[in-house]
């Protein structure tokens, strides 16, 4: 099978990836047979299910212009996925062209499409890191040029947080991250949820994540606080991401109770 020219080298097209299924999802077009496929056995057993890709993008760009309105002009975005429609950079720029944005993926095809797409871009970056090794993010040497530790960063941790087990410790991870941030800075997160009218189809979809390299957890309201732990979590707290801080200009969405979404402010040292 000859590869696209986007594709890099070496990339396993056996087997269905997360940031491509969702890449999928939301209309783009980096993504191979096996991950199509694997996205039509999700939308069989959960018809709504691209409904929570579109309306978790959504809460994104509501969250970077939240973000944004508070002063914060760098972005680190841990599993940010392939770059669609929206991406983070695009919706900070637009508000301040100096803003600071890297993107974060394990994945190879979502990291050099990225570093295609941003290669004129002095202000953004795409590396290859994984959330579950925070130091070598931190560390990376086009995230320590480009993000400066001593003043204010929004940490972006969207849809990633599901991918990870309990014995992977979301909330010890989190608190890595936010040891090297200054005060005023902020991590927001959002996470899928068990919703009891769709216990089924929220089960078929976890047996199907099962079959890859990426399984999927959910967590409740408490867990999800527990994450941000150390963390003053800002108003209306964690909620279904299309409760939060809905744009009144936008139309309304249909609620998407599946995916929590909360934002944590780090405080000032007592």
């Amino acid at each position: 099978m000859s590869l696209p020219e986007w594709a890099p080298e070496g990339v396993d097209v056996t087997v269905p990836n997360a940031a491509r299924v969702y890449d999928y999802g939301l209309g783009g077009y980096h993504n191979f047979a096996v991950d199509r496929e694997f996205a039509e056995q999700l939308i069989s057993a959960w018809p709504g299910i691209l409904q929570v890709a579109h309306t978790n993008r959504a809460y994104l760009g509501r969250v970077v212009r939240w973000l944004a309105a508070q002063g914060v002009r760098q972005f680190l975005d841990i599993g940010s996925g392939i770059p669609t429609r929206g991406n983070v950079h695009e919706v900070v720029q637009a508000i301040d062209p100096d803003a600071r944005v890297v993107y974060v993926d394990v994945d190879d095809v979502a990291v050099s499409h990225g570093q295609a797409i941003l290669a004129g871009n002095p202000h953004a970056a795409a590396i290859g890191g994984d959330l579950r090794h925070p130091a070598g993010i931190l560390g990376h040497e086009r995230v320590r040029a480009l993000i400066d530790f001593d003043r204010p960063v929004a940490v972006l941790l969207v849809a990633v947080l599901h991918f990870l087990s309990d014995e992977d410790d979301p909330p010890r991870l989190v608190r890595e991250l936010t040891a090297a941030l200054v005060p005023g800075s902020y991590v927001a997160v959002s996470h899928f949820t068990a919703v009891d009218d769709l216990g089924h189809e929220h089960e078929q979809v976890t047996k199907l994540y099962d079959r890859t390299p990426t399984s999927v957890r959910t967590r409740d309201r408490r867990q999800v606080a527990g994450i941000l732990g150390g963390l003053e979590v800002v108003e209306p707290g964690v909620v279904p991401i299309t409760s939060w801080h809905p744009d009144p200009e936008e139309p309304a969405e249909h609620e998407q109770r599946s995916v929590l979404g909360a934002v944590g402010r780090k405080p000032e040292p007592a």
